[in-house]
């Protein structure tokens, strides 16, 4: 574990890795984006309903909460979902290139390559799943070469600064 999330030269590698990835999130974002029509996750949301992944061995979906969310909240939204998934598509690939929020980008990346891999969509998503997996394993190490490397400590400043802030406003009040 050490040796993805100190190592200088893991850092160089994760840097690839993440670059890469996020070239590949930004890109498919992107072309849903400023495509000719407008994006429509109607299509293969119910593809995905209508042929979900199957149990060989009992015929039964192996997903059915998912078919469930699918079916209950993302088929009634799916405007929603058409504006979150290519902007978080495009935000998740901006992140991991620029090395901004990077593990969260990360993350949000994982969560989009599950949501693909529950509806049957295999495609490259395992290999960005395990891409995924390494960047997160890399922790702050992955954005050592990027944005996070100055936002990272401005922002943990500023949230301890708004700590401070808030204690001593709630302890004026109280007498001590």
């Amino acid at each position: 574990m050490k040796f993805w999330s100190e190592k200088m030269w893991s850092a160089f590698l994760v840097t690839f890795i993440r670059i890469f990835l996020g070239y590949n999130w930004l890109m498919s974002g992107w072309g849903k984006l400023s495509g000719d029509q407008p994006f429509d996750a109607s299509g293969f949301l119910s593809n995905a309903l209508a042929n979900p992944v199957i149990d060989r061995a009992t015929g039964e979906p192996l997903y059915p909460t998912y078919l469930s969310f699918l079916e209950h909240v993302a088929l009634p939204n799916v405007k929603v979902i058409n504006i979150m998934v290519p902007w978080g598509e495009f935000l998740v690939g901006l992140g991991l290139v620029v090395g901004a929020l990077s593990l969260t980008a990360a993350f949000f990346g994982l969560l989009l390559n599950f949501m693909f891999i529950f509806s049957g969509s295999v495609s490259n998503n395992p290999w960005f799943l395990l891409l995924g997996i390494l960047i997160v394993l890399a922790g702050r190490n992955t954005g050592r070469f990027g944005v996070d490397r100055y936002l990272l400590p401005w922002l943990r400043d500023a949230a301890g600064k708004l700590a401070r802030s808030q204690r001593r406003t709630e302890g004026a009040g109280t007498g001590v």
